[in-house]
């Protein structure tokens, strides 16, 4: 709702993370009630310190309160907040989401889970010898391997793109769906490699590199959930990048 030169929002509950550390958060209102679907919406910058907001923190399987629910009772929020332009919300929300979706899709932070595996497997022994001799395990890390490198040449390829100012197009969806997928499955094959040491997270004298790589089984599969479930980059791939019709 407007009145004057501030929006007022109420009654709405959203999922954010780092809420309570914030200083600013965004939330798309619809400022055009009469406006069909997604038009009609605005990108709002909020104040965290603004009267009438609660937060209550969720905690995850990681143990973590990294997300949280947080609630508006009638917070006043200038107009001059809006981002992009009254009714154009959406258009913005895409653009953050192509960001975020690199951003979660980071090859560089996959390179390191690879990288600590084969540390791992360096380091263990099986039947007398380093894990990473044995050859079954070896053909895992080469087919990991083999998927990091072909997600990096693939992220070259959109920063490309970028500066040569072409218009952004499903590479982030194709970075998201594949990184995101890709780093649980490091992170599974590192608890594979563990064995019985593997679900030790914290309070033991056994844990692994300090209980990482259960952390990250978890966390990972947190993140091929935000930013766009991976059925919904699959949807985007199918549609935007192949041309194929939207389901009925």
């Amino acid at each position: 709702m407007r009145d004057g030169d501030h929006f007022v929002v109420t009654g709405h509950k959203i999922w954010t993370s780092n809420a309570r550390n914030a200083d600013r958060m965004f939330c798309l209102v619809r400022t055009n009630p009469d406006a069909p679907k997604h038009h009609g919406i605005s990108y709002l910058l909020i104040d965290m310190k603004s009267p009438g907001i609660t937060i209550r923190p969720l905690v995850q399987m990681t143990k973590d309160a990294g997300f949280n629910e947080v609630f508006f009772d009638a917070v006043r929020v200038p107009v001059e907040n809006v981002v992009g332009g009254l009714d154009n919300g959406w258009a913005v929300a895409n653009t953050t989401l192509i960001h975020e979706r690199n951003m979660l899709g980071s090859t560089t932070q996959t390179q390191g889970l690879l990288d600590g595996l084969l540390r791992v497997a360096r380091r263990l022994r099986r039947d007398g010898r380093p894990l990473l001799r044995d050859p079954v395990f070896r053909q895992r890390i080469a087919q990991l391997r083999i998927e990091v490198e072909a997600l990096r040449f693939h992220s070259y390829r959109g920063l490309t793109a970028v500066l040569r100012g072409r218009p952004p197009g499903i590479e982030a969806s194709v970075t998201k769906l594949a990184t995101t997928e890709l780093n649980h499955r490091i992170a599974e094959a590192a608890l594979d490699a563990l064995a019985s040491y593997g679900p030790l997270y914290t309070g033991s004298r056994h844990l692994v590199d300090g209980g990482f790589w259960p952390y990250e089984f978890m966390f990972s599969l947190g993140l091929i959930i935000g930013g766009g479930t991976s059925q919904i980059q699959k949807n985007i791939i199918a549609q935007r990048g192949l041309g194929l019709p939207r389901g009925k």
